[in-house]
């Protein structure tokens, strides 16, 4: 993109750029969250949702907690924006040099928090899982022990990947997941009638270790990786990744830890919320998965790149662009899902020792959850506008904010409102809320605007279109409920998933096109569009 361009053409350009690699990532994550799916029945179909599935989900706490403090957002977060300022300049030399040190100094620091999780196992299980009995943390401890070293896969993974993504290689990191949850898979149907729950904890590992470090590693280098390790903590480039770091790590983001306190609440509650509301959030992930991280991975480095060259117009328009066309997907998506939310959990969850109570108690928790798809959707471009900006102190100051008033929030709907798994989804939601509206009135002051005129009509004929669309999705679904005679319950749930989902899908289109929403085209156009110089990987 050359810098003498005209602010409209180039925010066009940037567009452009994104939709095409949004594109590539919503058909990779389609296929992630499909095979997460296969994962998700599989492990309900040998483990339910009562007090084995508790143990196994419980099993990843302190792993999960590890990568969302330090290999999750807070790395990646920082290394991007630095190492992408410098390919931006041509300094190919200094931007692997950053590569370099960071995973050295990283690789060592990370290696150190899992030698301790491995010896301070049981303590930490009781610590994470607090409404563990002694049955549960015994079966808990082994099968942390299994998982915990796949989180320095997990972080080496996103460094690979962050700098595939730097330079607009989006193919082998949409890669890694797929792999992940085929190593899981492989470890119930292989590993599990000999190993019991470690089988899957195994699959995990193997997994982590082929998909988010073997190949990351492979196509880096084939792209012409420069690496070398070293210690040197003070380059000035890499000192700047540290102070971006900081802050995330210091501070609490309520995105990445949601889940993890919700589940933590759960272990109060008995035998089965906790699986019932990882079930569901799972479930929810889908759509936000396939859209709002796929656009958001998308987006990124372009986000950066603006950033880079002080274009902060073609920031703010790219940036806004962004989140109208992810409103305009994620927001029909979650009325679907909450209007189906009982027959998708019977298709893809009830078998085996999974019944319908378990199906009831998921389905509740993923209405609630649903209510707060178009929060996190927003929110995902919204952190990454400010990590462009290299500004990671905003984001985490917020996120910690929320999280301070999350927290009760959970108290407050499992103690003097015994809600249960929907009340801990209730207060994702509402801090889910919070934290969009909040991260926008900041971000709008700092880029001074952020198109909100647009957002607004945009969001409210999205909103429209999709009322619509979900009544129409309810009718046709109790309709086919009720008309077809089938006996057999995942055929009868299929039947009505397909019809409210078909009838709700057609009238949103019709509606949206009689809106005459932009936004239309642009989501055809991130399911069509490739550029081929941005998206091949060398």
């Amino acid at each position: 993109m050359s810098t003498d361009l005209p602010p409209e053409t180039a925010s066009q350009t940037s567009q452009r750029r994104v939709a095409g690699a949004a594109g590539l990532m919503m058909v990779a994550i389609l296929a992630s969250r499909l095979l997460g799916l296969v994962r998700n029945a599989v492990i309900s179909h040998h483990l339910g949702q009562k007090g084995l599935a508790d143990v196994y989900y419980g099993a990843f706490q302190i792993p999960d907690l590890l990568f969302y403090l330090i290999a999750g957002g807070a790395l990646s977060s920082a290394f991007i924006p630095v190492f992408t300022e410098h390919i931006t300049k041509g300094e190919e030399e200094k931007a692997w040099h950053v590569f370099s040190t960071v995973m050295t100094v990283m690789f060592v620091v990370v290696s150190l928090f899992i030698i301790a999780g491995e010896i301070f196992t049981e303590p930490l299980v009781r610590m994470v899982n607090f409404g563990f009995d002694d049955e549960q943390v015994r079966l808990c401890v082994p099968l942390t022990r299994i998982v915990l070293p796949a989180q320095l896969c997990f972080f080496m993974g996103g460094i690979l990947m962050g700098s595939q993504q730097s330079r607009k290689q989006f193919l082998y990191p949409a890669l890694g997941p797929i792999i992940y949850n085929i190593g899981i898979i492989l470890g119930g149907v292989v590993l599990y009638p000999w190993l019991g729950m470690a089988g899957f904890c195994w699959g995990a590992l193997v997994g982590a270790v082929a998909g988010n470090f073997g190949l990351q590693w492979w196509a880096v280098a084939r792209s012409g990786m420069t690496f070398k390790p070293s210690m040197n903590a003070r380059h000035p480039a890499v000192v700047k990744v540290w102070k971006l770091m900081l802050p995330v790590i210091l501070g609490v983001a309520l995105p990445q830890v949601s889940i993890w306190i919700n589940r933590a609440f759960s272990s109060t509650l008995g035998k089965g919320p906790m699986s019932a509301l990882t079930n569901a959030n799972q479930l929810m992930q889908v759509p936000l998965g396939i859209f709002a991280q796929a656009t958001a991975v998308a987006i990124f480095p372009t986000l950066s790149e603006l950033a880079a060259r002080k274009d902060f117009g073609g920031l703010r328009s790219t940036a806004s662009g962004g989140i109208r066309s992810l409103l305009f997907l994620t927001i029909p998506s979650s009325i679907f899902l909450m209007v189906l939310s009982v027959p998708v959990i019977q298709v893809l969850l009830q078998q085996g020792k999974f019944r319908l109570d378990d199906t009831l108690l998921a389905s509740g928790a993923l209405r609630v959850y649903c209510a707060g798809i178009f929060a996190w959707s927003a929110q995902s471009i919204l952190s990454r506008s400010f990590y462009a900006l290299q500004d990671t102190k905003t984001p985490v100051i917020i996120g910690t904010a929320v999280t301070v008033v999350f927290i009760p929030l959970n108290l407050l709907f499992t103690r003097v409102f015994p809600w249960g798994v929907e009340g801990l989804a209730f207060a994702t939601t509402i801090a889910a809320t919070m934290h969009m509206v909040v991260m926008t009135w900041v971000l709008r002051n700092r880029l001074g605007g952020f198109e909100v005129g647009k957002l607004l009509v945009s969001t409210g004929k999205t909103v429209v279109a999709s009322m619509a669309a979900g009544a129409v999705c309810l009718l046709a679904s109790k309709g086919a409920g009720s008309m077809i005679g089938v006996n057999h319950v995942k055929v009868h749930a299929m039947l009505q998933v397909l019809a409210g989902f078909g009838a709700g899908f057609a009238v949103y289109l019709v509606v949206a096109k009689a809106l005459k929403m932009e936004e239309l085209t642009e989501a055809k156009s991130m399911l069509t569009r490739r550029r081929k110089s941005s998206l091949t990987p060398s």
